[in-house]
């Protein structure tokens, strides 16, 4: 399936998730890193070359930002406040601005579901082994 197919339930069922995450917990960065369960080590690894292509030239190759986009180990994109299915809904739909200055967030077209998946797995993994930032 992908993405610009993306079906209504599970549009909604991602709209969810992103209230749901809103509602998160708070703590400091390494202790909602250390909340963050390890991930499947092939599925990071397959995705070391995917995030460069779709995520780098706005996150960071080192997922700590750019001129054009936040960085994604700061602790606004814990699990507690932008949960996977925010990051679903963003690379989906594109995300308004909010949090920060850099403008909305496009889509990133052309993943499949299994893409997107990894992605959100090796930012998660990379969240866990470095830990969080401050905002902002």
């Amino acid at each position: 399936m992908r993405w610009s197919s993306l079906g209504r339930g599970r549009l909604v069922v991602a709209v969810l998730a992103l209230l749901v995450a809103a509602c998160g917990s708070s703590g400091s960065g390494d202790e909602l890193a250390a909340e963050i369960p390890a991930h499947n080590p092939d599925l990071v690894e397959a995705v070391e070359q995917l995030y460069p292509q779709t995520c780098a030239v706005c996150h960071g190759a080192d997922l700590r930002g750019t001129d054009q986009g936040p960085s994604h180990l700061s602790v606004v994109y814990e699990p507690g406040h932008h949960g996977d299915g925010a990051f679903e809904l963003a690379i989906a739909i594109g995300s308004r601005q909010h949090h920060w200055d850099f403008g909305p967030m496009p889509p990133v077209e052309g993943l499949s579901e299994s893409q997107v998946e990894a992605i959100i797995a090796y930012v998660r993994e990379q969240q866990r082994l470095h830990g969080f930032e401050p905002y902002p």
